[in-house]
C-alpha cells in the first residue's frame, strides 16, 4: 500500500494544478461594444452637426439684420434681380454667349462698382464705373467664350465688388457645351 500512496502522490504531483481561465469577451458581449461605440460616435457627429447649422442660422440672421440696419442708416445697397443664367446645351464653336444682369440700387447712398473678378479667363465681365443713384439702375455683362474651354458642362462664378453694405455679390452662368461635327 506504501508503493500505491507513493503512486498518486508521484501521479498528483505530475498531474498540473488548473490555472483559474480568463474571462474570455463573449461574443455578445463584444457586438453590445460595438453598439455601444457606434451610438457615443453617431451622438457625437449629430450633435456637431446641430452646433454647426445654429453657426449658420445665427451668420444668416446677423447677415440680415446688417443689411436692413444698412438700409435703415444708410448707405449703397446692390440688388440683382437675377444672379443665375442657365445657357442650356450650346454649341462650342457657335459664337461667345452675352447675358446681361440687371441690377438697381436700392440703398439710400450712390453705388459704385469697384472691380468684377471672373472664375476663368474664357468669362469676362463689363460695367459703368459711374456712380448709380439710389433708385437707378444699371447693368453687368457677362461674355463666356465657348471655344476656349473643352466640351462639356460648364459653370462660371462671378464675383462683383462693390460699395453696397455686402461689399460683394457673386453672379453665375452655366450651361453645357457640345462639340457638333461637321457633315
Amino acid at each position: 500500500m506504501a508503493k500505491e500512496r507513493s503512486n498518486t502522490t508521484a501521479e498528483a504531483e505530475a498531474v498540473p494544478k488548473k490555472e483559474k481561465k480568463q474571462k474570455q469577451p463573449t461574443r455578445a458581449g463584444a457586438v453590445f461594444g460595438s453598439i455601444l461605440l457606434f451610438l457615443l460616435t453617431l451622438c457625437l457627429f449629430l450633435s456637431a452637426g446641430a452646433a454647426a447649422q445654429r453657426r449658420a442660422a445665427r451668420i444668416k440672421a446677423d447677415s440680415i439684420a446688417a443689411t436692413y440696419a444698412g438700409r435703415v442708416q444708410g448707405g449703397a445697397h446692390l440688388h440683382f434681380y437675377e444672379t443665375t443664367h442657365d445657357f442650356g446645351d450650346i454649341p462650342r464653336k457657335g459664337g461667345n454667349l452675352v447675358r446681361e444682369f440687371e441690377f438697381v440700387n436700392d440703398g439710400t447712398e450712390p453705388l459704385v462698382l469697384l472691380r468684377v473678378l471672373t472664375s476663368c479667363t474664357c468669362t469676362k465681365a463689363s460695367f459703368s464705373k459711374r456712380p448709380v443713384a439710389p433708385g437707378e439702375r444699371g447693368v453687368v455683362k457677362v461674355i463666356y467664350e465657348p471655344h476656349k474651354k473643352e466640351p462639356g458642362a460648364f459653370s462660371k462664378v462671378i464675383q462683383i465688388f462693390s460699395t453696397s453694405i455686402e461689399g460683394r455679390n457673386v453672379l453665375t452662368v452655366r450651361g453645357n457645351s457640345i462639340d457638333v461635327k461637321k457633315l
